[in-house]
Protein backbone atom coordinates (compact mmCIF):
# COMPACT_ATOMS: atom_id res chain seq x y z
CA UNK A 1 0.00 0.00 0.00
CA UNK A 2 2.94 2.30 0.75
CA UNK A 3 4.16 1.87 -3.05
CA UNK A 4 0.20 2.96 -4.26
CA UNK A 5 0.34 5.66 -2.43
CA UNK A 6 3.83 7.07 -3.55
CA UNK A 7 2.47 6.72 -6.74
CA UNK A 8 -0.26 8.57 -6.70
CA UNK A 9 1.02 10.73 -4.78
CA UNK A 10 3.57 11.46 -6.80
CA UNK A 11 1.28 11.24 -10.00
CA UNK A 12 -1.48 13.91 -8.72
CA UNK A 13 1.66 16.73 -7.65
CA UNK A 14 3.43 15.92 -11.55
CA UNK A 15 -0.33 16.07 -13.18
CA UNK A 16 0.03 19.63 -15.13
CA UNK A 17 3.66 18.23 -16.52
CA UNK A 18 1.74 14.25 -17.30
CA UNK A 19 -1.81 15.69 -18.23
CA UNK A 20 0.55 17.40 -21.24
CA UNK A 21 2.02 14.17 -22.66
CA UNK A 22 -0.53 11.62 -21.56
CA UNK A 23 -3.64 11.76 -22.59
CA UNK A 24 -6.10 12.38 -19.72
CA UNK A 25 -8.27 8.97 -20.23
CA UNK A 26 -5.28 6.86 -20.02
CA UNK A 27 -3.80 8.46 -16.74
CA UNK A 28 -7.16 7.86 -15.07
CA UNK A 29 -7.38 4.52 -16.08
CA UNK A 30 -3.55 3.83 -14.83
CA UNK A 31 -4.92 5.61 -11.73
CA UNK A 32 -7.94 3.32 -11.43
CA UNK A 33 -5.79 -0.01 -12.31
CA UNK A 34 -3.54 1.32 -8.66
CA UNK A 35 -7.28 1.85 -7.05
CA UNK A 36 -8.67 -1.28 -7.90
CA UNK A 37 -5.84 -3.18 -6.58
CA UNK A 38 -5.86 -1.78 -3.86
CA UNK A 39 -9.31 -2.20 -2.87
CA UNK A 40 -9.43 -5.66 -3.94
CA UNK A 41 -6.91 -6.16 -0.96
CA UNK A 42 -9.05 -4.15 1.49
CA UNK A 43 -11.20 -6.60 3.75
CA UNK A 44 -14.26 -5.12 5.95
CA UNK A 45 -12.46 -5.46 8.93
CA UNK A 46 -8.98 -3.78 8.17
CA UNK A 47 -10.58 -0.25 9.52
CA UNK A 48 -10.82 -0.72 13.48
CA UNK A 49 -14.66 -0.24 14.10
CA UNK A 50 -16.16 2.68 15.51
CA UNK A 51 -15.04 2.82 19.54
CA UNK A 52 -17.47 5.37 21.64
CA UNK A 53 -15.36 7.21 24.07
CA UNK A 54 -12.14 7.18 21.97
CA UNK A 55 -12.39 10.23 20.54
CA UNK A 56 -14.31 13.69 21.61
CA UNK A 57 -18.05 13.87 20.15
CA UNK A 58 -17.97 15.79 17.34
CA UNK A 59 -16.85 15.93 13.40
CA UNK A 60 -14.04 15.92 11.20
CA UNK A 61 -15.35 17.48 7.78
CA UNK A 62 -12.57 16.21 5.65
CA UNK A 63 -12.86 17.51 1.70
CA UNK A 64 -11.66 20.26 -1.33
CA UNK A 65 -12.54 23.03 1.14
CA UNK A 66 -10.41 25.61 -0.77
CA UNK A 67 -11.40 23.88 -4.24
CA UNK A 68 -13.39 26.37 -6.47
CA UNK A 69 -15.36 23.13 -8.26
CA UNK A 70 -19.02 21.59 -6.97
CA UNK A 71 -16.80 19.27 -4.80
CA UNK A 72 -15.42 22.12 -2.78
CA UNK A 73 -18.36 24.10 -2.51
CA UNK A 74 -20.39 20.79 -1.50
CA UNK A 75 -17.54 20.74 1.43
CA UNK A 76 -17.87 24.29 2.74
CA UNK A 77 -21.84 23.68 2.55
CA UNK A 78 -21.57 21.03 5.29
CA UNK A 79 -19.24 23.18 7.00
CA UNK A 80 -22.10 25.57 6.92
CA UNK A 81 -24.55 23.08 8.17
CA UNK A 82 -22.62 22.10 11.58
CA UNK A 83 -21.99 25.93 12.11
CA UNK A 84 -25.74 26.75 11.56
CA UNK A 85 -26.64 24.35 14.82
CA UNK A 86 -23.23 25.16 16.21
CA UNK A 87 -22.27 21.73 16.34
CA UNK A 88 -18.73 20.75 17.70
CA UNK A 89 -16.09 20.08 14.34
CA UNK A 90 -13.24 21.06 12.71
CA UNK A 91 -12.41 21.05 9.25
CA UNK A 92 -9.49 19.87 7.15
CA UNK A 93 -8.38 20.73 4.09
CA UNK A 94 -8.26 17.53 2.09
CA UNK A 95 -7.45 17.80 -2.07
CA UNK A 96 -8.01 14.60 -4.23
CA UNK A 97 -7.53 15.62 -8.46
CA UNK A 98 -8.40 15.89 -11.12
CA UNK A 99 -9.98 19.03 -9.93
CA UNK A 100 -8.38 22.14 -10.44
CA UNK A 101 -8.13 25.65 -9.31
CA UNK A 102 -8.03 25.89 -5.37
CA UNK A 103 -8.51 29.62 -4.34
CA UNK A 104 -11.54 29.88 -1.76
CA UNK A 105 -10.42 31.22 1.58
CA UNK A 106 -13.38 30.98 3.06
CA UNK A 107 -12.06 29.07 6.21
CA UNK A 108 -8.41 29.44 5.70
CA UNK A 109 -8.26 30.69 9.52
CA UNK A 110 -9.76 27.49 10.43
CA UNK A 111 -8.15 24.59 8.46
CA UNK A 112 -6.14 22.49 10.93
CA UNK A 113 -4.67 18.47 10.26
CA UNK A 114 -5.82 17.81 13.45
CA UNK A 115 -8.94 15.29 14.24
CA UNK A 116 -9.76 14.95 17.46
CA UNK A 117 -13.39 14.14 16.86
CA UNK A 118 -15.23 10.84 16.97
CA UNK A 119 -17.47 11.24 13.35
CA UNK A 120 -15.78 11.19 9.89
CA UNK A 121 -17.86 13.18 7.10
CA UNK A 122 -15.14 13.02 4.02
CA UNK A 123 -16.21 14.68 1.04
CA UNK A 124 -14.69 12.40 -1.99
CA UNK A 125 -16.88 10.70 -4.01
CA UNK A 126 -16.65 6.94 -4.26
CA UNK A 127 -14.64 6.99 -7.15
CA UNK A 128 -11.70 8.34 -5.74
CA UNK A 129 -12.60 7.01 -2.21
CA UNK A 130 -9.57 4.91 -2.25
CA UNK A 131 -7.14 7.48 -2.86
CA UNK A 132 -8.37 9.38 0.17
CA UNK A 133 -7.89 6.24 2.01
CA UNK A 134 -4.14 6.00 0.66
CA UNK A 135 -3.23 9.42 0.89
CA UNK A 136 -4.63 10.16 4.35
CA UNK A 137 -3.80 7.08 6.14
CA UNK A 138 -5.47 3.91 7.79
CA UNK A 139 -5.52 5.89 11.47
CA UNK A 140 -7.90 8.58 9.94
CA UNK A 141 -10.36 6.11 9.73
CA UNK A 142 -9.35 3.60 12.86
CA UNK A 143 -12.10 3.63 15.75
CA UNK A 144 -14.15 6.41 14.02
CA UNK A 145 -17.50 6.35 12.16
CA UNK A 146 -16.76 7.08 8.97
CA UNK A 147 -19.67 8.81 6.46
CA UNK A 148 -19.13 9.61 2.91
CA UNK A 149 -20.47 12.11 1.28
CA UNK A 150 -21.10 11.08 -2.13
CA UNK A 151 -22.86 12.69 -5.23
CA UNK A 152 -23.40 10.43 -8.84
CA UNK A 153 -25.63 11.16 -11.63
CA UNK A 154 -27.10 8.06 -12.77
CA UNK A 155 -29.78 5.30 -11.37
CA UNK A 156 -26.90 2.63 -11.55
CA UNK A 157 -23.88 2.51 -9.73
CA UNK A 158 -20.72 1.50 -11.91
CA UNK A 159 -19.52 -1.85 -10.37
CA UNK A 160 -15.63 -0.93 -10.04
CA UNK A 161 -16.84 1.74 -7.13
CA UNK A 162 -18.62 -0.98 -5.13
CA UNK A 163 -16.00 -1.36 -3.02
CA UNK A 164 -15.59 1.92 -1.72
CA UNK A 165 -18.88 1.03 0.76
CA UNK A 166 -16.31 -1.10 2.56
CA UNK A 167 -14.60 2.27 3.66
CA UNK A 168 -17.57 3.75 5.32
CA UNK A 169 -20.51 3.06 7.91
CA UNK A 170 -23.05 5.19 6.09
CA UNK A 171 -23.38 7.33 3.16
CA UNK A 172 -24.97 11.14 2.45
CA UNK A 173 -26.02 12.14 -0.31
CA UNK A 174 -27.27 15.74 -1.71
CA UNK A 175 -30.87 13.86 -3.38
CA UNK A 176 -33.20 11.35 -2.57
CA UNK A 177 -32.30 10.50 -6.41
CA UNK A 178 -28.62 9.66 -5.87
CA UNK A 179 -30.22 8.06 -2.16
CA UNK A 180 -32.54 5.83 -3.86
CA UNK A 181 -29.66 4.67 -6.22
CA UNK A 182 -27.30 3.82 -3.37
CA UNK A 183 -29.82 1.92 -1.51
CA UNK A 184 -29.90 -0.76 -4.37
CA UNK A 185 -26.08 -1.54 -3.64
CA UNK A 186 -25.70 -1.63 0.03
CA UNK A 187 -27.30 -2.57 3.36
CA UNK A 188 -25.42 0.68 5.48
CA UNK A 189 -27.67 3.59 6.10
CA UNK A 190 -27.61 6.27 2.97
CA UNK A 191 -29.38 9.41 4.10
CA UNK A 192 -30.55 12.45 2.02
CA UNK A 193 -28.49 16.23 3.18
CA UNK A 194 -29.53 18.34 0.71
CA UNK A 195 -27.44 21.14 -0.36
CA UNK A 196 -28.36 24.95 0.51
CA UNK A 197 -27.90 27.64 -0.60
CA UNK A 198 -26.76 30.92 0.18
CA UNK A 199 -23.53 33.18 -1.39
CA UNK A 200 -20.26 32.11 0.85
CA UNK A 201 -19.23 35.90 -0.87
CA UNK A 202 -21.31 38.92 -0.86
CA UNK A 203 -22.47 39.35 -4.90
CA UNK A 204 -20.70 41.99 -6.01
CA UNK A 205 -22.32 43.81 -9.12
CA UNK A 206 -19.65 44.09 -11.78
CA UNK A 207 -21.27 45.55 -14.80
CA UNK A 208 -20.53 43.22 -17.50
CA UNK A 209 -17.51 44.74 -18.94
CA UNK A 210 -15.52 42.62 -16.17
CA UNK A 211 -16.37 39.50 -17.87
CA UNK A 212 -16.48 41.17 -21.43
CA UNK A 213 -19.80 40.62 -22.33
CA UNK A 214 -22.44 42.77 -23.84
CA UNK A 215 -24.42 45.18 -21.20
CA UNK A 216 -26.70 45.56 -23.96
CA UNK A 217 -27.88 41.79 -24.63
CA UNK A 218 -30.74 39.53 -23.37
CA UNK A 219 -27.58 36.92 -22.40
CA UNK A 220 -28.45 33.32 -21.86
CA UNK A 221 -25.62 31.42 -19.64
CA UNK A 222 -24.62 27.58 -20.05
CA UNK A 223 -21.52 26.97 -17.74
CA UNK A 224 -20.12 23.72 -16.43
CA UNK A 225 -16.14 22.41 -15.88
CA UNK A 226 -14.60 20.21 -18.10
CA UNK A 227 -14.01 17.47 -15.73
CA UNK A 228 -17.93 16.80 -15.31
CA UNK A 229 -17.92 15.17 -19.00
CA UNK A 230 -19.18 17.23 -21.83
CA UNK A 231 -21.70 14.52 -23.09
CA UNK A 232 -23.41 14.54 -19.77
CA UNK A 233 -23.64 18.22 -19.01
CA UNK A 234 -24.61 18.57 -22.78
CA UNK A 235 -23.93 22.38 -23.74
CA UNK A 236 -23.89 20.96 -27.27
CA UNK A 237 -28.08 20.71 -26.74
CA UNK A 238 -28.10 24.38 -25.50
CA UNK A 239 -26.55 25.94 -27.99
CA UNK A 240 -28.63 24.05 -30.71
CA UNK A 241 -31.58 25.37 -28.83
CA UNK A 242 -30.21 29.11 -29.43
CA UNK A 243 -29.51 28.64 -32.71
CA UNK A 244 -32.89 27.12 -33.15
CA UNK A 245 -35.12 30.13 -31.70
CA UNK A 246 -33.25 32.96 -32.60
CA UNK A 247 -30.20 32.12 -35.50
CA UNK A 248 -31.71 30.08 -37.87
CA UNK A 249 -31.20 32.31 -40.72
CA UNK A 250 -29.96 35.45 -41.39
CA UNK A 251 -33.80 36.96 -41.26
CA UNK A 252 -33.35 35.66 -37.59
CA UNK A 253 -30.42 36.70 -36.46
CA UNK A 254 -31.28 40.47 -37.54
CA UNK A 255 -34.23 39.95 -35.33
CA UNK A 256 -32.79 39.05 -32.66
CA UNK A 257 -29.45 40.99 -32.43
CA UNK A 258 -30.28 41.78 -29.06
CA UNK A 259 -29.91 38.17 -27.63
CA UNK A 260 -26.79 36.02 -26.19
CA UNK A 261 -25.77 33.05 -25.34
CA UNK A 262 -22.45 32.77 -23.22
CA UNK A 263 -20.71 29.20 -22.68
CA UNK A 264 -18.64 29.36 -19.83
CA UNK A 265 -16.40 26.20 -19.25
CA UNK A 266 -14.09 25.81 -15.82
CA UNK A 267 -11.34 24.21 -15.97
CA UNK A 268 -10.95 23.84 -20.11
CA UNK A 269 -7.46 22.66 -19.65
CA UNK A 270 -8.17 19.51 -18.77
CA UNK A 271 -10.14 18.71 -22.48
CA UNK A 272 -8.93 20.35 -25.38
CA UNK A 273 -11.31 18.09 -27.24
CA UNK A 274 -13.86 20.18 -25.48
CA UNK A 275 -13.08 23.57 -26.81
CA UNK A 276 -12.30 22.40 -29.90
CA UNK A 277 -15.60 20.69 -30.21
CA UNK A 278 -17.58 23.95 -28.75
CA UNK A 279 -15.26 26.07 -31.03
CA UNK A 280 -16.60 24.53 -34.29
CA UNK A 281 -20.62 24.46 -33.52
CA UNK A 282 -20.10 28.60 -32.14
CA UNK A 283 -17.91 29.85 -35.31
CA UNK A 284 -21.44 30.84 -37.73
CA UNK A 285 -22.90 32.61 -34.73
CA UNK A 286 -21.38 35.98 -33.42
CA UNK A 287 -23.73 36.42 -30.27
CA UNK A 288 -22.57 33.32 -28.60
CA UNK A 289 -19.95 34.40 -26.31
CA UNK A 290 -17.08 32.13 -24.99
CA UNK A 291 -15.26 32.07 -21.71
CA UNK A 292 -13.00 29.89 -20.08
CA UNK A 293 -10.59 30.48 -17.10
CA UNK A 294 -11.11 30.33 -13.57
CA UNK A 295 -13.57 32.82 -11.29
CA UNK A 296 -13.50 32.59 -7.89
CA UNK A 297 -16.96 32.45 -5.67
CA UNK A 298 -17.85 35.68 -5.73
CA UNK A 299 -17.17 36.44 -9.77
CA UNK A 300 -19.68 33.72 -10.27
CA UNK A 301 -22.01 34.57 -7.73
CA UNK A 302 -22.03 38.18 -10.07
CA UNK A 303 -22.42 36.29 -13.26
CA UNK A 304 -25.43 34.25 -12.67
CA UNK A 305 -27.12 37.39 -11.28
CA UNK A 306 -26.08 39.56 -14.05
CA UNK A 307 -27.24 37.33 -17.58
CA UNK A 308 -30.92 36.82 -17.97
CA UNK A 309 -31.43 33.01 -18.11
CA UNK A 310 -29.09 30.18 -16.79
CA UNK A 311 -30.35 26.89 -19.27
CA UNK A 312 -29.35 23.38 -18.40
CA UNK A 313 -29.86 20.78 -20.91
CA UNK A 314 -28.04 18.23 -18.85
CA UNK A 315 -28.44 14.16 -18.82
CA UNK A 316 -28.26 14.03 -15.70
CA UNK A 317 -27.72 15.64 -12.30
CA UNK A 318 -26.24 14.63 -8.49
CA UNK A 319 -27.98 17.86 -7.62
CA UNK A 320 -27.72 20.73 -9.74
CA UNK A 321 -26.43 23.43 -7.37
CA UNK A 322 -25.64 26.13 -9.89
CA UNK A 323 -29.22 25.73 -11.22
CA UNK A 324 -30.13 26.12 -7.24
CA UNK A 325 -27.52 29.06 -6.90
CA UNK A 326 -29.35 31.11 -10.05
CA UNK A 327 -32.39 30.51 -8.89
CA UNK A 328 -31.34 31.83 -5.72
CA UNK A 329 -29.60 35.01 -7.04
CA UNK A 330 -33.33 35.22 -9.12
CA UNK A 331 -32.12 34.20 -12.85
CA UNK A 332 -34.87 32.13 -14.34
CA UNK A 333 -33.62 28.80 -15.42
CA UNK A 334 -34.22 26.37 -18.61
CA UNK A 335 -33.32 22.85 -17.10
CA UNK A 336 -34.21 19.28 -18.32
CA UNK A 337 -36.94 17.68 -15.84
CA UNK A 338 -34.82 14.56 -14.62
CA UNK A 339 -32.64 13.75 -11.94
CA UNK A 340 -31.64 15.76 -8.79
CA UNK A 341 -32.97 18.92 -9.97
CA UNK A 342 -36.29 17.81 -9.92
CA UNK A 343 -36.71 17.71 -6.39
CA UNK A 344 -36.54 21.47 -6.01
CA UNK A 345 -37.44 23.02 -9.21
CA UNK A 346 -41.03 22.33 -10.92
CA UNK A 347 -42.84 23.89 -13.63
CA UNK A 348 -44.07 26.58 -11.31
CA UNK A 349 -40.65 27.38 -10.50
CA UNK A 350 -38.11 26.82 -13.54
CA UNK A 351 -38.87 25.94 -17.36
CA UNK A 352 -38.75 22.55 -17.06
CA UNK A 353 -37.60 20.92 -20.32
CA UNK A 354 -38.98 17.31 -21.81
CA UNK A 355 -36.77 14.73 -22.35
CA UNK A 356 -36.40 11.14 -23.85
CA UNK A 357 -34.63 8.27 -21.92
CA UNK A 358 -31.58 7.02 -24.23
CA UNK A 359 -28.93 4.31 -24.08
CA UNK A 360 -25.20 5.52 -23.58
CA UNK A 361 -23.78 3.67 -27.16
CA UNK A 362 -20.46 4.05 -25.67
CA UNK A 363 -18.30 5.19 -22.48
CA UNK A 364 -18.12 8.24 -21.13
CA UNK A 365 -15.83 7.56 -18.60
CA UNK A 366 -17.53 7.16 -15.57
CA UNK A 367 -20.57 6.69 -17.58
CA UNK A 368 -20.54 3.27 -19.26
CA UNK A 369 -22.30 2.08 -22.59
CA UNK A 370 -25.46 0.56 -22.13
CA UNK A 371 -26.15 2.97 -19.08
CA UNK A 372 -29.25 5.73 -19.68
CA UNK A 373 -29.87 9.17 -19.28
CA UNK A 374 -31.67 12.06 -19.98
CA UNK A 375 -32.05 13.65 -23.88
CA UNK A 376 -33.09 16.76 -23.54
CA UNK A 377 -35.97 17.88 -26.01
CA UNK A 378 -34.32 20.96 -28.28
CA UNK A 379 -37.06 22.28 -29.72
CA UNK A 380 -38.97 22.71 -26.02
CA UNK A 381 -35.75 24.46 -25.02
CA UNK A 382 -35.65 26.97 -27.70
CA UNK A 383 -39.79 27.71 -27.14
CA UNK A 384 -39.03 28.37 -23.68
CA UNK A 385 -35.60 30.70 -24.57
CA UNK A 386 -38.05 32.71 -26.67
CA UNK A 387 -40.77 32.91 -24.55
CA UNK A 388 -38.56 34.38 -21.36
CA UNK A 389 -37.39 36.65 -23.99
CA UNK A 390 -40.44 37.78 -25.21
CA UNK A 391 -42.98 37.29 -22.50
CA UNK A 392 -42.14 39.85 -19.40
CA UNK A 393 -44.61 39.01 -17.51
CA UNK A 394 -43.78 34.89 -17.92
CA UNK A 395 -39.95 36.07 -17.20
CA UNK A 396 -40.61 37.53 -14.46
CA UNK A 397 -43.24 34.92 -12.86
CA UNK A 398 -40.91 32.38 -13.26
CA UNK A 399 -37.65 34.57 -11.91
CA UNK A 400 -40.13 35.72 -9.10
CA UNK A 401 -41.23 31.95 -8.09
CA UNK A 402 -38.15 30.40 -8.42
CA UNK A 403 -36.22 32.85 -6.27
CA UNK A 404 -38.89 32.38 -3.63
CA UNK A 405 -38.97 28.66 -3.52
CA UNK A 406 -34.79 28.51 -3.50
CA UNK A 407 -34.71 31.12 -0.16
CA UNK A 408 -37.47 29.08 1.27
CA UNK A 409 -36.68 25.52 0.85
CA UNK A 410 -33.23 25.75 0.16
CA UNK A 411 -32.35 27.42 3.55
CA UNK A 412 -29.05 25.79 5.79
CA UNK A 413 -32.05 25.00 8.33
CA UNK A 414 -33.49 22.60 6.85
CA UNK A 415 -29.87 20.60 6.18
CA UNK A 416 -28.52 21.03 9.71
CA UNK A 417 -30.88 19.51 11.42
CA UNK A 418 -31.24 16.72 9.26
CA UNK A 419 -27.05 16.31 10.25
CA UNK A 420 -27.42 16.92 14.41
CA UNK A 421 -30.16 14.48 14.25
CA UNK A 422 -28.21 11.97 12.56
CA UNK A 423 -25.28 12.77 14.56
CA UNK A 424 -27.57 12.74 17.48
CA UNK A 425 -28.45 8.66 16.73
CA UNK A 426 -24.92 8.13 15.82
CA UNK A 427 -23.79 8.77 19.35
CA UNK A 428 -27.48 7.38 21.14
CA UNK A 429 -26.38 3.79 19.39
CA UNK A 430 -22.32 3.99 20.34
CA UNK A 431 -23.95 4.20 24.13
Amino acid sequence: MGLSKFFLNTGEALRPVLTKIIPMKLLSKMKAGIINNATDKLSADSIEKYEAGRYKCGANIIGNIKGDNGLGQSARIMCRLLDENKEPHVIRDFFVPPGGSRSNDTYDDRLTEELPFDVNIIHVNASEFMVAYLSLGKEVWDYRYNIGYWAWELETFPEEWLPAFKLVDEVWTPSDFVTNTLKKYTDKPVITVPHCVAPETDIVKFDRKHFNLPEDKFLFLVMYNSGSVMERKNPLAAIKAFKEAFCKDEQMKEKYKDVGLVIKISEAELSAEDEKIIGSVIEDCNNIYYMCGHMGRCEVNTLLADVDVYVSLHRSEGFGLVMAESMYVGTPVIATDWSGNTEFMNSDTACMVGYDMIELDKDYEPFKKGNVWADAHVDEAADYMRRLYEDKDFYERIAGNGQKYAREHLAYKRSADIVSERLRKIHEKAD
